[in-house]
């Protein structure tokens, strides 16, 4: 792997050299926005799109400069201050995969800011909304362009504390304030395998800068320091991308306003352990390391747990919200599988960014026009007053379903075609997980769009202003074909190949290969199921009661639960217990050695009566007691 990954070199000048501009655009609107307040209400939310928009134009011009460079040229290093003497320099790494995070990032993220200038429109505080936006973008773009770990580790704490602004944004609701924090709490346990992972490479290597450590790993290292290292740098991925065990705050965080959703679980945040994992490939990939192993055994469990979730659930934000679990979850497990899936795990990263985004902005346009509503058994029959949500969010179903030509068709299905390749039991889990991906998205296009209508009285619904469906259409557009530009002739492949390294032998697409034909087999046989279910059939007012499985999926897998039996309630247990032994161990020895040390002044006191004749009689009694002694110590 290691001998198609080009040499790092230092860049100075033109658009590259000045690629921290991408930081700074964004990072400099959230700081007016949120520094001057109420003083920038009538025109912030235009500052924070103009900047973000700034940041994808740098953003692109850096693009086309790095590929005017020979394939061996294309990694430049951008050095910009020392951080910390003698240890870690601040500097920018700008190759094809930082690039190519910095598009997706800059450019579904603009589209995001200007759906929420309509979406946000009625909203006191939408001008503090665009400062956190901004400052989450800036995060996100330290994350993937730092050119070591510490500032991809600034970047990750930078992401966390935006996500948990904007997850919690309408603190005034309980709910959305419970959801920030547990956001907040699980991503640390996360984060503390990060910071861990990096204490061990520091130890290990002395360096936490991509370009040395490439020159130093290349040289071997002992599988038992690597293994550790990227089993730690997993479990960060998990907290980040929501990966089973560290899944549990993803679809609470559907409690933030619908732009939120879609910059968090589309384009950014729960793409980072993605980034992570493959931008630490060499951590993975020692002969007889277990690591990788790992990541595909993660990333298949929660294809099938996000999957399973999605099935159950009326509220359409939290439907799609499983449905980003599990495809992330088909992205980890690309990555764990090296060069050979890489690509088609950021192809996919790629084009889930654009229909992923599509269909929750989509979905925001529904809310938009049916009083905030989510349960969608108060839709039904919205195709035909907002026609263009519908045509667009469409789009993008087609494309999360692998509809044959359309972006996921080529890029979720390359994942599944290499995975039985490399793991044939994964490879088929994931075959499954597409099958089930093909009911629970038919299940919620059928129940929003189509049969009869379930509004309420007081819902009239209809079609968004344009600032929000225009975003809408360009995202579609990426669903549409985004995905075979990307996969056919190994385009992404080739590009990325500087950065993360080629497989032994290039892969060509097989569109009737065994495992693509099942995958299709099972996706429509999902659909037709749904059909039968949710399109034809009357959907029910009221929630069934369902099955036990049915129960098992509407309660995320008893995720909740399991952290409350291993963790909360063995916390509490424990605190308890250090409260006892401090209020009776520690405390009370303190206490009881102070009562009695009072208690015996009290007593030694009354000794001092004051009185001359007192203290006279008492000498004349120990002297004599001394005399006696004396003499009876002489006679014996």
């Amino acid at each position: 792997m290691e001998s198609h990954i080009a040499e790092i070199t230092q860049h100075t000048g033109g658009v590259i050299g000045s690629a921290w501009l991408m930081i700074a655009f964004p990072l400099l609107g959230a700081l007016v926005l949120l520094v001057f307040g109420r003083f920038t209400n009538r025109w912030g939310h235009l500052l924070g799109v103009a900047m973000s928009l700034a940041s994808f134009v740098v953003a692109v011009l850096a693009f086309f400069e790095l590929i005017g460079f020979g394939e061996e040229q294309r990694r430049k290093a951008v050095e910009l201050y020392d951080f910390i003497p003698g240890m870690v320099k601040m500097g920018l790494l700008i190759d094809p995969l930082s690039i190519s995070f910095a598009l997706l990032i800059t450019g579904v993220g603009s589209l995001i800011h200007i759906y929420s200038v309509g979406y946000m429109a009625h909203d006191e505080h939408r001008r503090r909304f665009f400062g956190y936006l901004n400052l989450f973008v800036a995060a996100m773009l330290l994350l993937v362009l730092a050119d070591n770990y510490v500032g991809l580790f600034i970047g990750w704490e930078g992401v966390g504390l935006a996500s948990y602004l904007l997850i919690g944004f309408w603190q005034f609701k309980p709910s959305a304030a419970t959801a920030a924090k547990k956001a907040f709490v699980v991503n640390r346990v996360g984060d503390f395998g990060l910071l861990v992972g990096m204490f061990v490479i520091w130890t290990t290597f002395g360096t936490l800068t991509f370009k040395n450590l490439g020159e130093q790993i290349t040289a071997g290292q002992t599988n038992g320091a690597m293994l550790a290292i990227g089993l730690l740098l997993l479990l960060g991925a998990c907290g980040k991308s929501a990966q089973l065990p560290l899944q549990s705050w993803l679809l609470d965080a559907m409690e933030g306003p619908t732009p939120v959703s879609a910059l968090i679980h589309a384009a950014t945040m729960v793409t980072a352990g993605v980034y992570l994992v493959v931008r630490s490939g060499a951590f993975f990939f020692p002969e007889g390391s277990g690591a990788a192993l790992a990541v595909t055994i993660v990333g298949a469990a929660t294809l099938l747990a996000g999957a399973i979730i999605g099935c159950a659930k009326d509220d359409i934000k939290k439907g799609l919200a499983g449905s980003t679990m599990s495809q992330i979850g088909y992205m980890m497990l690309g990555a764990g599988l090296g060069p050979a899936g890489y690509a088609f795990a950021i192809g996919h990263l790629i084009t889930h960014g654009f229909f992923k985004a599509d269909m929750f902005l989509g979905a925001g346009s529904v809310m938009h026009g049916m009083n905030d509503e989510v349960d969608m058994r108060k839709y039904g029959a919205l195709r035909k007053v907002m026609p263009i949500t519908f045509v667009t969010f469409f789009i993008g179903y087609l494309a999360i379903i692998g509809f044959p030509l359309l972006s996921g068709y080529f890029t979720k299905d390359g994942i599944i075609e290499t995975a039985v390749h490399h793991q044939p039991i994964l490879g088929w889990l994931a075959v499954l997980g597409a099958g089930i991906t093909g009911f629970y998205m038919s299940r919620m296009v059928f129940m929003t769009f189509f049969g009869e209508k379930r509004w309420a009285e007081d819902a009239h619904p209809h079609e968004s202003p344009l600032v929000m469906t225009v975003p809408l259409m360009i995202l579609s557009l990426g669903a549409l074909g985004l995905g075979a530009y990307l996969v056919l002739s190994n385009r992404l492949m080739l590009f990325l190949a500087p950065a993360v390294g080629l497989p032994e032998e290039l892969p060509h697409f097989a569109p009737f290969a065994p495992s693509g034909l099942a995958t299709l087999a099972l996706v429509a046989v999902g659909a037709a199921i749904a059909w039968m279910k949710y399109g034809r059939a009357e959907v029910p007012a009221v929630q069934p009661r369902g099955s036990f499985l049915t129960t098992f999926a509407r309660r995320d897998l008893y995720g909740d639960a399991l952290n409350e039996s291993l963790f909360m309630r063995p916390g509490q247990w424990l605190t308890r217990l250090a409260v006892f032994f401090d209020n009776r161990g520690i405390d009370g020895l303190v206490n009881g050695l102070a009562a009695g040390i009072g208690g015996s002044s009290g007593r030694l006191r009354r000794i001092q009566t004051g009185f001359a004749r007192t203290y006279a009689l008492s000498i004349l009694i120990g002297a004599a007691l001394l005399t006696g002694a004396l003499l009876l110590v002489g006679t014996i």
